[in-house]
């Protein structure tokens, strides 16, 4: 009976999803992304959503967990990313049950964004803040992949420049042209009209991201059967005074939470997926999957390089390896694959979201509305829009300039972790199960989740502040 309430036809879907719509954004003037997307056709699998997981998180952040865990020492150090992961699958797991509304399985409203169930549940105000948060995390995402591309183009032109001319040789490169270089692929890639055309490029990323995590790690085991020991220690690398190393440790922290940053774009993953069985179930199943194996790599990624190099591990695992330069060399050349996906994988939600304000605002405009199609020789037909082309590339050319700025691999990466975490990691999630449910005030359940929450901001602050300190201090320097 239950199942039959809830499979209404697509007429009466679209009318309540219509009548929803209107009421909420007339009443802020904001655009309200509560989709019904009827004529969506979604694929998706367990498999798809594990291949975008995986594209979306095991990427720069891999490289400076063996930094991350010197810091922190043998036990903090896996201990940290363990929970880390913990959080995260907890908190993804509050969200996939958002999807559909009202009833998580058969309801026929559904949530395609982050801002569009906040917005449902929780209201204007905070879906403003969390669609503020979002746009800027996926925007600084989008400056840290640019950062890591250019760290691994100069890596490999080193290690062929090492290899001919030998290590004492002048190798010295600038960053700029590797990334002005990752951003014209950028602005064309960014012409893909939507999150649902890039599954193909979501799987290619995701094995690249298991190919060099593995190089990665082979390279540090061999490296460690070579010297004969591991390095290391309980405490981690030891530092001139406590102050120093409670800084330290705060930037590792939040290098570990921009490992796992996946919430941001859980609702558009679970958007793509087929149904039966409910989009829920199939997204649970993916989230466990993917945050299993993601675990797993950092936590051999991780503890192979600092076994390998002890104090001196580098803040990007693949640039402390002078032999085997062309393995080397091959690994980073699967980053930059790979990171040409995780870009687009994180600027399609944000493209959606300005793009449908723009839309929504100005409904006459035949710059923003209207879309060309092209046809050029010996290539498929296209779809060409004026508002896309013109936005897209501006974002793109934003993200490499400030990139060229502030070109801080560790810092940065830590500062976008712990400015997510909280709140779109812990705060949200917790605030939505918690309206869904209509959980009572100080019962064992509310108090728990509030505590969690408490601890996530405690957390997020402290990592936080360790890393805009190493900013200023990297700038100044």
């Amino acid at each position: 009976m239950e199942n039959e309430a809830y499979s209404m036809s697509s007429d009466i879907e679209i009318g309540v999803n219509e009548k929803m719509v209107e009421a909420l954004e007339s009443s802020d003037n904001i655009p309200l992304l509560l989709t019904n997307s009827s004529s969506l056709k979604r694929t998706g699998t367990v498999w798809t959503a594990v291949a975008h997981i995986v594209t979306g998180v095991i990427g720069s952040g891999v490289l400076s967990l063996p930094w991350s865990t010197a810091q922190l020492g043998w036990l903090a150090g896996p201990l940290s990313v363990i929970l880390i992961a913990s959080i995260t699958l907890f908190s993804s797991l509050l969200l996939c049950n958002t999807y559909r509304h009202p009833h998580p399985e058969h309801g026929p409203n559904r949530s395609a964004s982050y801002l569009d169930v906040v917005h449902l549940h929780l209201g204007i105000s905070n879906g403003r803040l969390s669609g503020l948060l979002v746009n800027i995390s996926l925007y600084g995402f989008a400056i840290a992949f640019v950062i890591t591309t250019a760290i691994s183009l100069r890596t490999i032109q080193h290690s062929f420049c090492y290899h001919n001319k030998g290590s004492e040789a002048s190798c010295e490169f600038a960053d700029a042209y590797y990334m002005l270089l990752f951003g014209v692929i950028q602005i064309i890639l960014s012409q893909i009209p939507n999150f649902h055309n890039i599954k193909w490029l979501s799987v290619v990323a995701a094995i690249m991201s298991f190919t060099y995590s593995f190089i990665g790690m082979g390279l540090s085991i061999a490296q460690i059967i070579e010297k004969g020991h591991a390095e290391g220690s309980i405490g981690g690398i030891s530092t001139s005074s406590g102050t120093e190393k409670l800084w330290l440790v705060s930037q590792a922290l939040g290098d570990i939470s921009f490992s796992f940053p996946f919430s941001t774009i859980i609702m558009e993953i679970q958007d793509t997926l087929k149904s039966p069985p409910p989009e829920n179930q199939t997204m649970k199943k993916a989230s466990v999957i993917a945050v299993t194996v993601t675990t797993f790599m950092y936590l051999s990624c991780g503890g192979a390089g600092y076994a390998a190099f002890g104090d001196n591990t580098p803040g990007n695992l693949l640039t402390g390896f002078e032999s085997s330069y062309w393995l080397v060399s091959f690994a980073n050349l699967c980053i930059v694959v790979h990171l040409v996906g995780s870009y687009q994988v994180y600027c399609q939600p944000l493209f959606a979201t300005v793009e449908s304000w723009f839309r929504f605002n100005f409904p006459d405009s035949e710059f923003i509305n209207h879309t060309y199609i092209l046809k050029l020789p010996l290539l498929p037909a296209f779809e060409l829009n004026f508002l896309s082309l013109s936005f897209r590339t501006a974002y793109v050319a934003s993200t490499v300039v400030i990139a060229m700025v502030f070109p801080y691999f560790n810092q940065i990466l830590g500062v976008l972790g712990s400015m997510i975490f909280w709140p779109l990691t812990i705060y949200f999630p917790v605030e939505i199960y918690l309206n869904q449910s209509s959980t009572v005030a100080w019962t064992t359940k509310w108090v728990l989740l509030r505590t969690f929450s408490i601890f996530g901001f405690v957390f997020g602050l402290f990592t936080l502040t360790g890393c805009i300190k190493g900013i200023v201090a990297q700038k100044i320097g």
